[in-house]
């Protein structure tokens, strides 16, 4: 049977020292808004866990029991917040080399809601990165552990006045935000770029493809920004938000209100 492990739980169990996404980042995770006890688009988060344990070789856990423990948790929030859910591959193995048999760990953490209503209404003022993400495509779309790039990038971000970064990749290819997916209006089409070689397929953006059928995939080169109409960015917490300002250029966001008035977030 699996661990279930709530991390900030007054009679949590500390982390093993064993545990493969502690030692190497050997996991997996998701952010999720939880609100009137219930977690917000549980099956899409669910499907994405479940396709990226099958991409990494994890022992297959027993996902219903996995989903009841988190209604459970779920059930016992009286105010709107934050599960991070976080799936280690376990415990043992030589080095780098797993323990074939080893069964996965969950480990839950709770914490409050953001409130963005204020950053939503007024737009976000965002830049352009300096770092530039590396590819693999082995990982590619995946939310796993390993993510330095994305601490590197919020410490690039805290050093502006901006409210977030458009990462590019090491080819000069939009991909998505510091810890956001983006889309972007072009000829009054919208689209957002692919991530088959790296980036987070986040389950907003699949929420919001899923709900908006049109909106497409497509490359967007740092040279075509100048050309774009619209932007906005979007998370589990965020939903999605608009961009007013792009690497110093006003960009209308009626558009992006237009869309956000379909879209059920």
């Amino acid at each position: 049977m699996a661990d279930f492990i709530l991390i900030n739980s007054p009679n949590s169990t500390a982390v093993a020292g064993g545990c493969r996404a502690l030692q190497y980042g050997d996991g997996l995770f998701t952010t999720m808004r939880v609100s009137q006890g219930e977690i917000a688009l549980w099956s899409l988060h669910l499907a994405r866990l479940q396709y990226s344990a099958r991409r990494l070789g994890f022992v297959e856990p027993d996902w219903q029991q996995l989903s009841a423990w988190l209604q459970v948790q779920a059930r016992q929030m009286t105010a709107d917040c934050v599960f991070k859910l976080l799936i280690s591959r376990g415990i043992g193995g030589r080095g780098y080399a797993a323990d074939p048999k080893a069964e996965v760990s969950f480990y839950l953490y709770q914490a409050p809601m953001p409130d963005y209503r204020a950053l939503k209404a007024a737009g976000l003022k965002v830049g352009l990165a300096k770092l530039r993400l590396a590819a693999q495509p082995a990982l590619a779309g995946l939310k796993h552990c390993n993510r330095l790039e994305q601490v590197l990038l919020k410490q690039e971000l805290a050093g502006t006045a901006l409210d977030d970064l458009v990462v590019a990749d090491s080819n000069d290819l939009v991909i998505e935000g510091s810890a956001a997916n983006l889309f972007y209006q072009l000829h009054g089409h919208w689209y957002t770029p692919p991530l088959d070689k790296c980036g987070v397929a986040g389950v907003m953006r699949s929420h919001i493809m899923q709900q908006q059928p049109q909106i497409a995939e497509r490359p967007l080169a740092l040279h075509e920004l100048p050309l774009l109409s619209a932007m906005f960015f979007s998370n589990a917490l965020l939903g999605i938000a608009a961009v007013r300002e792009l690497d110093g250029r006003p960009l209308p966001m009626a558009a992006v209100h237009s869309l956000q008035q379909q879209v059920l977030c």
